[in-house]
């Protein structure tokens, strides 16, 4: 590839955002590299780093002399570039839905990241508190939109894979991978979308800091 590409990911790969990226990429079979950020340590701000992010977040994407944050906007962008799988659909009302569920699943559900954080994604997790009601509320909202979106029978959101199974099912799997109840057509459904190749591809990547 003449102009390489390279993903910056937090250092121990727990961020559903730069996963979303890692996602997108292993599935348009583009060739990158992984180089990890010490979020810890504060590298994400070093003066090289906000240069080329300009915001100082996590993921980036650098394309040849072209860098980018912020994971949907990186992921659009991928799918805009690269030829191979489509990351959303092609019609226009379903390629906007797509990038609505994106948006609020950044902005809304703030309980079900403060109560299941994604590092329990990525090891076992300790004995987790039962949902405070806020969370509970939350959830309620998340499999009410989630069973509205994914018709009767269907595999997927679009009638295809798009970006945004990925990135619901995630936080499905926020409730479903540390124990807590999700209807079962919603839980099936988030199965599926984890155990999907490319992301089983983050899924094992070597973790030393958990």
């Amino acid at each position: 590839m003449s102009n390489p590409l390279t993903l910056y990911t937090d250092a121990n790969f727990i961020s559903p955002y730069a996963m979303s990226v890692f996602v997108a990429l292993e599935e348009k079979g583009v060739p990158f590299e992984l180089s990890p950020v010490d979020l810890d340590r504060g590298a994400q701000r070093e003066s090289g780093y906000v240069s080329l992010s300009l915001t100082g977040k996590v993921p980036m994407l650098v394309h040849g002399s072209f860098a980018l944050a912020e994971s949907s906007a990186i992921t659009e962008y991928i799918d805009e570039v690269f030829p191979g799988a489509a990351l959303y659909p092609s019609a226009a009302p379903q390629r906007a839905r797509a990038r609505q569920i994106q948006a609020w699943l950044r902005t809304d559900l703030m309980p079900i990241r403060q109560e299941r954080s994604s590092e329990n994604l990525f090891r076992r997790p300790p004995p987790l508190a039962p949902l405070s009601e806020a969370a509970r509320q939350a959830a309620d909202k998340l499999f009410s939109v989630a069973d509205r979106l994914l018709p009767e029978g269907a595999g997927e959101l679009f009638g295809a894979w798009s970006i945004a199974d990925f990135e619901l099912a995630f936080m499905l799997n926020r409730l479903a991978l540390c124990g807590d109840a999700v209807p079962r057509r919603l839980a099936d459904y988030a199965d599926r979308q984890w155990h999907r190749p490319s992301v089983q591809r983050w899924v094992v990547l070597p973790r030393p800091g958990l």
